[in-house]
């Protein structure tokens, strides 16, 4: 029989749609299960609609067959199949779609909502010639007595001729393509093979999938027993690969808190139960369901670049993609779960989307969602939540920051820092809660750890004062506040800044301006002893009991920053440094040792060695305000020997 040439386009267009279109050549058993679906649900809908009698949903199926002797796929349906016409028309002519007419024909009124086609495009079929060197296809319609045979070998055309087939459906022969050393077509052959496919791509198709073992694997030989023989046990019938009804299509009611666990340990492979289901749906312009967890722990890779995020996303039951990343924004991308819509726009390879507005659009819900979701087991439940937080929380402080504070809105609330005065993590409302009448502001230190930060000289005024102070010991800490700004109305401020913004008494300024005063020449020595390092010199109204402190000078760069990008690799964070202001405690014995040591230096017949003291004093007390701060010494040999120098002086 002549072969007839496809109407669209020629080899090229074949070529590119198979070789370019799908990622991955295992996609086709996705393609031909979905068509197959397409075509029951077409025939079940036509029972419904013309109230045809003998058809029942529970007689549907679709079967796979595999012959590894023959080399052969066979994918069958019972569906409402095809006449020669339909043939000619849907497969001979590529991108041609019968599902996507058959919607808008019959979309419309009330019916319109009920119509789930799975199919939309035309090129599904022609997956298959990226394993097979031969597709048949005999198909017999629903109504008809007579079946064809639609057969093709790839771009050069096909053939179409009767056919014998019992019943209505389609049956679908693929002859594989010989196994190369790049390619081993010869693996969808295998039972195991074929079982991972289905249940990756199609496990929630809603009819069954079957797969019939071949005979001799099925019938295995029974156990003898003492004095008997062995026979054969009876074949086994076909397996059914999908589960058909997806866990997030049932009602909520009826789930159970082991099921919801077991389905996220199985699909996820984890080995703890969820911390938290989210189990949600939205009608609407796009209408969705969705099945979302939070993990009792964080992934061991996920604060690495190696994690990827996103959601699994169906599209009406059928696997669309693995990690749909746009489904989740960075701050929320510990959620993993699944998405199920059947108005997305897709792609001809139904791998990708076409409107990226309904992406944005789930995201936008799903986010709002979860929040509510975190929201509510903060308040309900903060035992778990703390513990979710020491898993996400750190997450959670870099969405603060990220995007220069976009986010900081929608997290502000969900975040949690250890409190000075509760010994406990609190929210920012809770500590706004508890502030004074006469604080003007959020105090906050940030550090290497929440011991460390607690013994930081900078805290001193503040808790002897009774102010609460926000322990930051994440890196991100310090950049995450700063973006913050404030939070409702009060500003964020660290004890590290050169103002704490305190009121003092009357009593309090005279007696720091009569300081001032009275160590002025000092303090103006000590800075030019330490010209470069710090940008000031002067006495502090925080310190309480230790003798220098390094704060902040008023640039946006602070010294917790400057720690932090100094451990980044590059030349530039080299060059990095926080502006410096060196505060020395008016109460402490230091000071009264350093004036006289100043005042020897200036005395008549002073020498050169009493001159240069000062320089020598102002050193070593700026290297102790850096280690103090946690950062490096610039001349540690320098500095060792400047102590030894005075320890002899004391001898």
């Amino acid at each position: 029989m002549a072969k007839k040439q496809f109407k669209a386009e020629s080899k090229r267009l074949l070529d590119l749609m198979v070789g370019s279109i799908y990622t991955h050549k295992e996609i086709f058993l996705r393609e031909l299960i979905s068509n197959a679906s397409d075509a029951i649900d077409k025939l079940y809908y036509k029972a419904l609609t013309e109230k045809i009698s003998g058809v029942s949903k529970n007689d549907f199926f679709i079967k796979i067959t595999p012959d590894e002797g023959a080399r052969q796929l066979v994918i069958e349906d019972n569906g409402i199949g095809m006449g020669k016409e339909a043939l000619e028309s849907n497969l001979g002519t590529i991108a041609r779609s019968g599902s996507l007419l058959f919607k808008d024909e019959e979309a419309t009124g009330k019916a319109a909502s009920k119509i789930d086609i799975i199919g939309q495009f035309g090129v599904g079929f022609y997956s298959a010639f990226m394993v097979s060197k031969e597709v048949k296809v005999v198909s017999r319609a629903w109504g008809e007595d007579q079946a064809w045979e639609w057969a093709s070998e790839g771009a050069d055309g096909y053939s179409i001729k009767e056919g014998r087939k019992d019943g209505p459906g389609t049956v679908i022969t693929l002859t594989l393509k010989d196994d190369t050393d790049e390619e081993k077509y010869g693996e969808y052959l295998s039972g195991w093979k074929l079982r991972t496919l289905v249940k990756r791509y199609s496990d929630y198709i809603r009819y069954p999938i079957l797969l019939e073992t071949p005979q001799a694997e099925a019938a295995e030989p029974a156990p003898a027993g003492e004095g008997e023989s062995a026979e054969p046990q009876a074949p086994k019938g076909p397996e059914v690969l999908n589960s058909m009804v997806p866990l997030w299509k049932r009602p909520k009611a009826k789930i159970t808190d082991e099921e919801y666990a077991d389905f996220y340990k199985d699909k996820f492979s984890d080995f703890e139960d969820p911390l938290k289901v989210i189990h949600t749906g939205v009608e609407g312009v796009i209408s969705y369901e969705a099945l979302l967890f939070v993990p009792a722990r964080a992934p061991y890779n996920y604060y690495t670049k190696d994690f990827e995020k996103g959601l699994q996303l169906y599209s009406s039951g059928v696997l669309i993609m693995d990690k749909a990343k746009d489904l989740l924004p960075d701050y929320f991308s510990f959620v993993k779960g699944v998405v199920d819509s059947q108005d997305l726009s897709l792609n001809i390879s139904r791998e990708l989307l076409q409107h990226d507005r309904q992406l944005r659009a789930i995201e936008q819900r799903l986010e709002k969602k979860i929040k509510s979701e975190l929201e509510a087991m903060l308040s309900g439940d903060r035992e778990k939540y703390e513990k979710f937080f020491a898993a996400f929380g750190l997450q959670l402080k870099f969405g603060l920051y990220d995007n220069f504070g976009a986010a900081k809105d929608v997290l502000k609330d969900l975040v949690l820092y250890y409190s000075s005065a509760e010994k406990k993590l609190v929210t920012f409302g809770e500590y706004v809660a508890r502030m004074k009448e006469d604080q003007q502001y959020i105090y906050y230190a940030t550090g290497e750890s929440v011991e460390q930060i607690d013994r930081m000289p900078q805290t001193e005024l503040l808790k002897d004062r009774g102010y609460e102070i926000l322990y930051g010991p994440d890196q991100v800490d310090e950049f995450a506040l700063k973006m913050m700004r404030e939070y409702e109305g009060k500003e964020f401020r660290s004890v590290s800044e050169g103002d704490l913004g305190i009121e003092e008494s009357e009593e309090e300024k005279q007696k720091a301006e009569k300081e001032q005063k009275k160590y002025a020449d000092l303090l103006a020595a000590v800075r030019e002893a330490l010209d470069g390092k710090v940008t000031d010199v002067r006495l502090s109204k925080r310190l309480k009991s230790h003798p220098v402190v390094l704060v902040s000078g008023e640039g946006g760069l602070s010294l917790e920053m400057e720690k932090v990008l100094k451990q980044m690799p590059g030349a530039e964070a080299e060059r990095i440094k926080a502006e410096r202001i060196l505060e020395i405690n008016a109460g402490h014995k230091v000071l009264k040792a350093l004036a006289k040591v100043y005042e020897k230096g200036k005395a008549e017949g002073a020498t050169k060695a009493d001159r240069e003291a000062i320089k020598a004093y102002a050193g070593i007390l700026y290297d102790q305000a850096l280690l103090m701060e946690g950062l490096p010494v610039e001349d540690p040999v320098a500095f060792s020997n400047a102590v030894c120098a005075l320890i002899e002086k004391t001898v």
